[in-house]
């Protein structure tokens, strides 16, 4: 059996977030921080190159990979803190693939048996995920106009701007793949507060130890799956 690789995001930057790395690392899953290794060589989400990143975690003998994202809500329901497991993407701009022969007209999607296995050594109750929800892929840096919310809250539960692209490449790398997402804002228009940097970085830092804690209940289980 292979090794489990973990893609973190921005929630694994910082001395709190490298402190949920460290426990991921600390199970025995290889870590991959996709927007680089700190803050001082932050790669925007736009210019990460997914390729080089899931190649990598092939080259480190990685079988299976749990990718963890911070996006924004697209429902008030969907409260800051959430969880969730999506089952479905939207990522029609983006135009990536790990391979350059007919091969990548194929249909991507989340790993349906891998996820599963995920939903089910995730932990329940407070820290438990929602099961399920469509991730739509922004293309960023900037956030997204209230408008542009607006059209994405009628068919997508989430937004954020990397897992569309990150989800192809590893399955035309044949790698199974599925998510987590942490919902550290509402997006912008959804809440009574305007969205801001400062903003995102408060509710992500308070999401950090709850993503921690739930990171050591599941991979104990998914590491030997």
């Amino acid at each position: 059996m292979g090794k489990l690789g973990v893609i973190m995001g921005s929630n694994g930057l910082g001395s709190e977030g490298e402190n949920v790395a460290a426990t991921a690392a600390g199970h025995g899953a290889f870590v991959l921080q996709r927007h680089g290794g700190s803050a001082g060589d932050y790669t925007l989400p736009h210019r990460i190159d997914h390729v080089e990143n899931l190649r990598a975690l092939v080259g480190q003998g990685c079988d299976r990979v749990v990718a963890i994202a911070s996006v924004g809500s697209l429902k008030e329901e969907l409260a800051v803190g959430s969880f969730v497991c999506p089952d479905d993407f939207i990522a029609m701009h983006v135009g990536i693939s790990a391979l350059d022969d007919a091969r990548a007209h194929r249909a991507p999607g989340f790993d349906r048996a891998w996820r599963a296995r995920v939903l089910e050594a995730w932990p329940e109750g407070e820290l438990g995920a929602r099961d399920g929800g469509v991730y739509w892929q922004a293309i960023g840096p900037r956030f997204e106009t209230p408008a542009e919310i607006r059209l994405m809250a009628t068919h997508a539960d989430v937004v954020g701007m990397t897992l569309g692209a990150e989800c192809v490449v590893a399955g035309d790398l044949e790698i199974p793949y599925a998510a987590i997402c942490v919902v550290d804002n509402l997006a912008n228009g959804v809440g009574a507060r305007e969205i801001s940097l400062e903003e995102v970085e408060r509710q992500r830092l308070a999401n950090v130890v709850r993503l921690r804690d739930a990171l050591d209940a599941a991979l104990p289980r998914l590491v030997d799956a």
